[in-house]
């Protein structure tokens, strides 16, 4: 991990693996509480959530249209359904201390930022959504804390500026290839731009997926990838837009448990015989 991200370890060394809830807790802090827990159980670093402000980051004609949720007829119904509040933060954050899990999220808005400060975690994200708003970036780099950045919907020019102003405050950075639809076709998933970002850039880059499957972000940590993050559900087939795009219990502790035997597996690169290649060589090369 870069400098910055030091104090951040990961289970093992290497590979820093984020579980995102993101806004599958559905508005249920008790399901919040388990997906965080499988987090936990299945040997992931962190887990993340999301934060807005529905006034700022949604139109009051948007909010005033019509949609069926479980919390009513509205899209302010339903995007207020999803929102959890300070009280909820604060039983998340406790929770995490319990678990001994990082906790983090990725705000959509100033006011949601400020919001998440008091809680002092340790990791800032900014969203692909949001790493146009350069007002918003820029409030963020100020901060000096170890930041991801999803690079979904951006040009390598517009990561570029994203980049400066985090040089510009001193703020540790972590590029995060991802592709934002939802869930991602495979073809479009382009993993080759891991080591596009980090020859572009000279920064960690790690990979944000939103496929089904878990194949994806083993090609990603192979190709070099720094942090993994993907979405977790108990159910793919639950309400909610991110639901389909999210691995399952069984996905991601199969998920962790590979990608954190591929450092062993890649080894050193040092071409060398091992004492037991040896013994069988004695066996089988019956000239020497």
């Amino acid at each position: 991990m870069q400098a910055g991200f030091n104090n951040i370890s990961p289970i093992g060394g290497g590979m820093f693996i984020v579980a995102e809830v993101g806004i599958n807790h559905n508005g249920d802090l008790e399901l919040a509480k388990e997906l965080m827990k499988i987090a936990k159980d299945s040997g992931c670093d962190a887990v993340k959530f999301q934060k807005r402000t529905i006034d700022i980051v949604y139109t009051q004609e948007f909010l005033e249209e019509s949609r069926e949720s479980p919390w009513g007829t509205t899209q302010r119904e339903q995007k207020q359904g999803l929102e959890f509040n300070e009280s909820d933060y604060r039983e998340i954050d406790s929770y995490a201390e319990e678990l001994d899990i990082i906790w983090f999220a990725s705000a959509w808005d100033i006011p949601s930022q400020d919001f998440l400060n008091q809680f002092n975690s340790p990791i800032n994200k900014i969203a692909s959504a949001m790493a146009t708003n350069l007002e918003f970036v820029e409030h963020v780099a100020k901060e000096q804390k170890p930041t991801f950045v999803s690079t979904g919907m951006t040009t390598i020019e517009e990561i570029e500026q994203v980049v400066e102003i985090f040089k510009k405050h001193n703020c540790p950075i972590t590029l995060m290839h991802t592709n934002s639809e939802y869930p991602s076709p495979e073809e479009n998933l382009n993993l080759n731009c891991i080591t596009t970002l980090n020859e572009r850039f000279d920064l960690p880059v790690g990979y944000s997926g939103h496929e089904p499957s878990v194949s994806p972000s083993l090609i990603a940590a192979c190709l070099g990838a720094t942090a993994i993050e993907r979405h977790i559900t108990k159910d793919r087939s639950s309400y909610g837009s991110d639901q389909a795009a999210s691995l399952e219990e069984v996905g991601l502790k199969s998920l962790v448990d590979m990608v954190r035997k591929i450092p062993v597996v890649l080894g050193d690169g040092i071409k060398t015989i091992t004492d037991q290649e040896k013994n069988i060589a004695k066996k089988l090369r019956y000239w020497l």
